[in-house]
């Protein structure tokens, strides 16, 4: 860790980067220019998602020159999930800013949606009002996306793709965040009955290196999709749901025990009958352990470590 942090800041910003040797001190500058102004105070977490050129020296760069800097480092590249999640992790202000680092989101909407977030929310979302990104590539596969996501989860959401969230600090450490459902997160954040609002950001065209993104992980969204789909509906009183695939084993299990001759044991009706049996004693425990851990997941601030180290 670079300085010592004797106030909790305001606001915690915290960047994923991967190969941004360009972008990293502009970023920089464009995030102390947008905050420093506003009152607020602030830290910027930066989080080297493994880079392999020229990243991390600039970062060891600017964090000598600004103690208000810390930089998370990745042994290797574990995607822009696992280092959103490792920022959040660090992270210690009241508000948490999440955003990608190659200057496409612009770090001046930062204190508007801390205003809004005011405004009794618990998390604002950012939709790219003039999107500067490829039609085919990048936007027509978003809008896609977008309208299954809002149809699949029942939250509208414009833009899920926007890195660009503010959130309460305690909200967001409650979302699980991994494989890569940083875009899910208004929709994981549902079954705790966050506030979620919307806003029109800007948007800007990358000016150095390149995408990190293509059309291939669009079958990742899709299978992501199903996984958000199943907790979402397993949050709503798990007890419940796990309860009535258990009853659906119980009666399987008394159907097999009936079949079973009177004279002669059957192997097959008692080996069914068992399972079945089991399979609905696991499936009842399960859901009283999930409805304990949904109760209680997220209510400790302090950090989990990962595979990081701090610079």
């Amino acid at each position: 860790m670079n300085g010592s942090k004797t106030k909790r800041p305001d606001i915690s910003v915290c960047v994923p980067i991967y190969n941004e040797e360009d972008n990293v001190a502009l970023l920089h500058e464009r995030i102390v220019t947008a905050l420093e102004p506003s009152g607020y105070s602030f830290e910027i977490v930066l989080v080297d998602d493994g880079s392999t050129d020229n990243t991390i020296p600039r970062l060891r760069e600017i964090a000598a020159r600004d103690p208000r800097i810390l930089v998370v480092r990745f042994r290797r590249n574990a995607g822009q999930t696992s280092a959103m999640q490792a920022g959040i992790d660090h992270a210690i202000g009241r508000y948490l800013v999440t955003m990608d680092g190659d200057l496409q989101n612009d770090p001046a909407d930062i204190p508007m949606m801390i205003d809004k977030l005011g405004e009794d929310h618990d998390l604002v979302v950012g939709w790219r009002i003039n999107r500067q990104d490829r039609l085919l590539s990048r936007k027509v596969p978003s809008k896609l996306a977008n309208w299954l996501i809002g149809k699949v989860t029942g939250l509208p959401i414009r833009d899920n793709g926007c890195s660009l969230k503010v959130y309460k600090a305690e909200v967001i450490r409650r979302v699980p965040l991994y494989s890569d459902m940083h875009r899910f997160i208004p929709a994981m954040s549902i079954p705790m009955g966050a506030r979620v609002a919307e806003v029109g950001v800007r948007h800007h065209a990358r000016q150095f290196g390149e995408s990190k993104y293509g059309l291939s992980r669009i079958f990742k969204v899709l299978l992501d999709l199903m996984v958000i789909k199943t907790l979402l509906i397993f949050a709503r009183r798990p007890l419940a749901r796990f309860g009535g695939v258990a009853s659906v084993a119980a009666v399987t299990a008394l159907i097999a025990l009936l079949a079973i001759p009177a004279s002669t044991p059957a192997v097959v009706p008692m080996t069914v009958a068992a399972l079945t049996a089991s399979l609905a004693v696991f499936l009842i425990l399960l859901g009283l352990v999930t409805g304990v851990l949904f109760q209680t997941h997220g209510g400790q601030d302090a950090p989990r470590q990962g595979p990081t180290d701090r610079v």
